[in-house]
């Protein structure tokens, strides 16, 4: 009877072990350079690498970043359509994959191109507008219209691509009581104050950090500890370090390229993500470049190059790391595919797995539990 227990226990810990390795991962794709429906939720598997399409969406007009809520009933998505641009509101079943439209907006804002939300806001940074749109949550997922609108004014050195304000990525701080906006047009990082209750006056400005002159800031991400942010710069390629505190300000430490010292060509930096653990950092440029470069953060926030190398296709615009963080997948948006890397978990080092998801222009990945 001991004998048939332990077999039963052992056969149970396989199963519960294979389910924790398996989650959803959710594609927000273009759809005015080839055949997309808009949002596709594949099953992956953490431990194997492999993936099965589930559901997608029907008609969704170029959903080009996602937003899942907290509790993995909603996705949100902006959707990226020039001045008819929206935002819209999804149901989302993380069991079937099934997703489907609540409501959209208009995104008050052309070309939004990043947003996040809470249990009371959704937040998009709208690029070619130039602002930052506010939108309440009603009970049922769907967004209001939007409540605020932030509009930044000026423009950068570079006359191509800082002509006036370009936002680029909203971002929540870890105890949720700021804001981090990145404008690429003006070269700076802005932080807001948040108040989600308010009716209109969510985010109100506390301050703003200058980065170098032409650089162009476009994503930024938190150090585990919640103690550094990390800005990479779209424009030069620059990767810039802050410190900060729990009162919302921002700190230069350190600066440096992720360009190779030999390299010759375009750059266009995309983005900038920490893995599970909160050991490595992991940055791609485009362009030219399409590489991933992997970085170890030492203890007091500082980075260490560990290695660069291709992300073997064109247009590496985002890239996920699984919650296991055996795997992280990129997404290229002119080759049409995602590249499926193992990732060393001790080394922090990516190795090609030979596998890939063939889908049109994938340009926002994000993970969610089943």
């Amino acid at each position: 009877m001991k004998k048939m227990y332990l077999i039963l226990f052992s056969a149970l810990a396989v199963t519960t072990s294979r389910a924790q390795n398996k989650f959803n991962l959710l594609v927000g794709t273009y759809t005015n350079t080839c055949e997309s429906k808009g949002i596709y939720v594949y099953e992956f598997d953490a431990g194997s690498g492999e993936f099965n399409l589930k559901k997608s969406s029907e008609g969704v007009v170029s959903p080009s970043y996602l937003s899942v809520s907290a509790d993995n009933k909603f996705v949100y998505a902006v959707n990226e359509n020039g001045k008819q641009s929206t935002v819209s509101a999804f149901s989302y079943d993380s069991k079937s994959g099934a997703i489907k439209l609540i409501n959209k907006n208009d995104a008050l804002g052309a070309d939004p191109c990043h947003l996040i939300n809470d249990s009371k806001n959704v937040i998009t940074a709208n690029y070619s507008g130039g602002n930052i749109a506010v939108f309440k949550k009603n009970a049922d997922g769907s967004i209001t219209e939007g409540q605020q609108l932030i509009q930044h004014e000026g423009k950068g050195p570079n006359e191509a691509r800082q002509e006036k304000a370009h936002m680029h990525m909203v971002a929540f701080s870890p105890d949720k009581k700021f804001v981090l906006a990145s404008d690429l047009g003006l070269d700076k990082v802005f932080i807001y104050s948040y108040n989600p209750s308010a009716a209109h006056d969510v985010l109100k400005l506390k301050e703003s950090v200058n980065v170098k002159a032409g650089s162009g800031p476009r994503h930024l991400t938190f150090s585990k500890d919640g103690k550094f942010v990390y800005v990479i710069q779209e424009l030069d390629a620059t990767l810039t370090t802050f410190s900060y505190d729990k009162s919302g300000s921002l700190k230069k430490i350190a600066e440096t390229s992720i360009l190779a010292k030999d390299f010759r060509g375009g750059t266009g930096a995309a983005a900038i993500k920490i893995s599970p653990d909160g050991k490595f950092l992991y940055v791609t440029d485009r362009v030219d470049a399409n590489n991933i470069s992997v970085y170890k953060i030492l203890t007091n926030g500082s980075i260490e190059l560990v290695e660069q190398q291709s992300t073997l296709g064109k247009g590496p615009r985002d890239f996920a790391i699984d919650p296991t963080g055996n795997y992280l997948l990129v997404g290229h948006q002119h080759t049409n595919e995602i590249i499926i890397f193992k990732r060393d978990k001790t080394t922090g080092k990516l190795t090609n797995t030979g596998k890939k998801i063939e889908l049109c222009s994938p340009v926002g990945l994000v993970f969610t539990k089943i």
